[in-house]
């Protein structure tokens, strides 16, 4: 099980193939690394699972490998045109997951040396077509952690504003916390080519420009989002996980957040927050244990426009009402009130 959604092995996968699962999508929602939060979000899995099933298949039309086989219904993977109403689960081609040793307080990930295929890539691919307010580059920047250099700027930008050219980067995905690497970092630890790290840009890229196409017809800016990969049994890269969701990605609404921000946002103004933030600071693998606090839940009224967002988001990405909530301009409206009380 994982913060927010399940899975489910149907056949285990080996060193010699891929095995069968299905991601099971709830109503909960994570922030920050935390975990699973207080609260749960109605019809939040369905919304998330109608629409990384869209954007994969998208990828399939384009010929992009993906391990997704399709939508779960009556019991049997289907593609979205044949199902009869919305559902919470996809099917995939389950790969390996290799996790990397903790020794002297470090990961060691020698263990991939020796991994030829069939398991997930251990990093996120992160894209950003701007730097909203709150985003971790301008906090890395300040630390200096990140040169203006390393992301390809000459200028320290605006939050919000628009960037000429995409900046794609890499970060841990199986660590207590999301550490960000250079790509020389990234390609060393886990015994990548370089035309297999060139290769998973060139699809970062191109998964970019589809989610900032398709949304931006529903009226959306597309700022952020993660992208996860694996190698089948050839050492064939493959998207993974799920992809263009709320979860996944960061839009805006002419400056409103329409993601899981919304929560985020929330969360910035609480002391749990503040905690969470030194304890990463520690540099402790097992910084949660540091918290003193828990995050306090979220209120009812802002639980219900997170919800009727997710909604609408699945209703007009896909142009199909899945869901029965008015239209997504109307919502986000109607949560701009709410974010102003």
């Amino acid at each position: 099980m994982g913060s927010v959604k399940d899975l489910i092995i149907l056949r285990e996968a080996t060193e010699d193939g891929s095995g069968r699962a299905r991601f099971l999508f709830s109503d909960r929602y994570s922030v920050f690394d935390w975990g699973e939060m207080p609260d749960q979000i109605k019809s939040k899995g369905a919304s998330t699972c109608i629409a990384t099933a869209y954007f994969f298949e998208r990828l399939e039309e384009l010929g992009v490998r993906t391990h997704y086989l399709g939508v779960v219904e009556d019991e049997k993977a289907v593609k979205m045109g044949e199902l009869e109403g919305p559902s919470d689960t996809i099917e995939f081609r389950l790969l390996r997951v290799i996790r990397p040793r903790i020794r002297g307080g470090r990961y060691d990930y020698s263990v991939y040396e020796r991994a030829k295929g069939n398991f997930l890539i251990p990093l996120e691919i992160i894209y950003r077509n701007a730097l909203p307010e709150g985003s971790s580059v301008f906090r890395r920047l300040k630390e200096g952690r990140l040169k203006l250099d390393d992301i390809g700027l000459e200028e320290m930008p605006e939050p919000g504003e628009a960037l000429e050219k995409p900046i794609i980067e890499v970060s841990t995905k199986l660590e207590a916390h999301d550490r960000y690497l250079s790509w020389d970092e990234a390609m060393k630890m886990c015994c990548l080519s370089e035309d297999e790290a060139d290769e998973m840009k060139r699809i970062t890229s191109l998964i970019n420009d589809i989610i900032t196409q398709d949304t931006g017809k529903i009226g959306l800016f597309n700022e952020d989002g993660k992208i996860e990969f694996g190698f089948d049994e050839e050492r064939n890269i493959m998207v993974v996980d799920a992809l263009g969701t709320l979860d996944e990605s960061r839009f805006t609404f002419r400056g409103i957040p329409v993601s899981k921000e919304i929560a985020r946002t929330f969360y910035r103004r609480t002391t749990w927050f503040e905690e969470v933030s030194d304890a990463k600071k520690s540099g402790k693998i097992e910084w949660r244990e540091v918290v003193r606090s828990s995050p306090p839940p979220l209120p009812e009224d802002l639980i219900n426009s997170i919800s009727l967002v997710y909604r609408a988001y699945a209703n007009e990405l896909t142009g199909r009402k899945w869901f029965d909530v008015p239209p997504l301009a109307e919502v986000l409206n109607k949560l701009e009130e709410v974010l102003m009380e």
